[in-house]
């Protein structure tokens, strides 16, 4: 179904009224006539919604027809405007136009009408859908600018062949540059940071005689000294004409990304200097130990190469015996430096090297190492072993550090005291290794079961709250996971699964 045509009529002569809307029905308009004759009457018209078209006489008895154009056109400048008139002269119907008038048509030539209205009507049509495009345009560039500053994301245009460079309103801001002053490659080489302008000329030469895109990270120097990070990334323009060079491009700033970077790296530099620091402060307490067991690797090389000598010195050489005795003492030596290099290991840092792991083996290697502290503290230490315990894939020199960690805490705990400390492993219902140290020490609270992981945090005088926090990461990173619980009498566990066969995911350096 046609819509109607919605027409606010200026006409004081009923017959004339008649006549045009006979014309235009004729002419498979569909009409609706809203006709008015004063001024007053067609103001209230112009306030009616949905009107599509103004046919006015010029001359009325009450109303002066130059001034319906004129009040039109501050109200609807939309809607089209024909003078319809029987004694409207050529001087006086271009004076109306000027006024805001379409078009005009005289009564005595009233056939014009219809192609006058036809034209009125799409020349409107065309306006409207013109200030529909331009305000979806403009609210298109609304939505990308301030898209742009959200996202801190600039645009540019640079065409090789004129050298013309064009700036979005967030770039000028990335470069901090008003949004006044003409952008030139030289204004962009004058902002890169001076240790940077050099690579940055070798882009743009290569991008301009390789006619190639480019990505690249490079540094602003703002007039007021700051330091910005800017990563452009460009392409030649898509349907590029041979004859010219363009291309389209994004500048991102990422000056709090690379900052953000940088403090993580200082963190994780922090973390490891207090791992590193932590592993050293535990040696400490194996002095003792390491000097005990070294003794004895020691004392039998020397006795077996005491027997070597008298077996050779013999008025007939036992070769033999001689050799017994010196094989004997190379094992005997060979065990004392591989007790250094074990305990050596924990003072230095490194590429972490992934291994299988008895951790059975490991529980006893530190069983060693610590009874020494164990038994100045009047501590004993007992192990409680599940033979068939699955092997895990792990840092073994990161392992000896939680385990070491959790057995001082343990033996710290009871050196007022003394007791015993359990050192148990076990596999959980799935599978998984599983190594639980308790002590019968002065206890843990529910509400610090957690927290004592938490860096810095801790109960000791002298603790630096970093050896149970960083045994937890280090467990954490092989795919574990560490906790404690008091226990039910005296004294508190610490227990920690890890995966079977399962590969350290990454730490490393965080943790070393």
């Amino acid at each position: 179904m046609t819509s109607p045509l919605r027409i606010l009529l200026l006409e004081d002569n009923t017959h004339d009224a008649e006549l045009i809307q006979e014309l235009l029905e004729a002419n498979h308009f569909v009409c609706e006539v809203n006709r008015v004759q004063t001024r007053a009457e067609f103001v209230a018209g112009l306030a009616i919604a949905g009107i599509d078209l103004i046919l006015a006489d010029y001359k009325l008895p009450s109303f002066d027809g130059i001034s319906a154009p004129k009040l039109a056109l501050a109200a609807r400048a939309d809607l089209p405007f024909i003078f319809v008139s029987g004694s409207l002269g050529e001087e006086v119907a271009i004076e109306a136009v000027k006024f805001g008038a379409t078009d005009y048509v005289v009564k005595s030539r009233l056939s014009r009408l219809v192609p006058s209205v036809q034209r009125a009507l799409r020349e409107a049509r065309e306006r409207a859908d013109r200030k529909k495009a331009e305000e979806a345009f403009r609210r298109s560039e609304m939505y990308l600018a301030q898209a742009q500053r959200l996202s801190q994301t600039g645009s540019f245009g640079w065409d090789v062949l004129t050298g013309e460079l064009y700036w979005s309103d967030e770039t000028y801001r990335i470069f901090g540059c008003e949004l006044t002053t003409k952008p030139t490659m030289g204004l962009a080489i004058e902002r890169t940071h001076p240790d940077d302008r050099m690579h940055l000329r070798q882009i743009i030469d290569r991008a301009s005689t390789e006619r190639i895109g480019f990505t690249a990270e490079r540094r602003l120097m703002m007039p007021d000294g700051a330091v910005k990070y800017i990563r452009v990334v460009a392409h030649r323009a898509a349907g590029d004409d041979p004859e010219t060079l363009l291309f389209i491009g994004a500048v991102m700033d990422i000056t709090e990304r690379k900052r953000a970077e940088e403090e993580r790296e200082r963190l994780r530099q922090l973390e490891a200097d207090l791992a590193h620091m932590n592993r050293v402060s535990m040696m400490g307490e194996l002095a003792a130990s390491l000097a005990h067991e070294i003794k004895q690797p020691i004392a039998a090389a020397v006795i077996h190469a005491q027997t070597c000598t008298q077996w050779l010195h013999r008025d007939v050489p036992d070769v033999t015996e001689a050799s017994e005795a010196a094989s004997a003492m190379v094992a005997a030596a060979t065990r004392a430096g591989g007790i250094i290099n074990r305990v050596g290991s924990l003072y230095m840092r490194g590429t972490p090297e992934r291994e299988l792991v008895d951790l059975n083996e490991l529980v006893r290697e530190m069983g060693v190492l610590l009874g020494d502290s164990a038994n100045r503290s009047t501590v004993s230490i007992r192990t409680d072993l599940d033979q068939e315990l699955p092997t895990t894939t792990a840092d073994r020199v990161q392992l000896q550090q939680v385990l070491m960690n959790l057995m001082l805490n343990g033996i710290e705990a009871m050196q007022d005291t003394g007791g015993e400390l359990t050192v148990a492993s076990k596999r959980t219902e799935d599978g998984q290794p599983l190594i639980s140290v308790s002590d019968m020490g002065i206890g843990l609270s529910i509400d610090k079961a957690d927290r004592i992981f938490e860096a810095f945090f801790t109960t000791k005088p002298r603790g630096t709250g970093m050896g149970l926090s960083i045994s937890r990461r280090i467990v954490e990173s092989h795919g574990g996971r560490l906790w404690a619980s008091p226990n039910t009498g005296r004294g508190a566990t610490f227990q920690f699964t890890l995966p079977v066969g399962a590969t350290a995911t990454a730490l490393p350096d965080q943790v070393r």
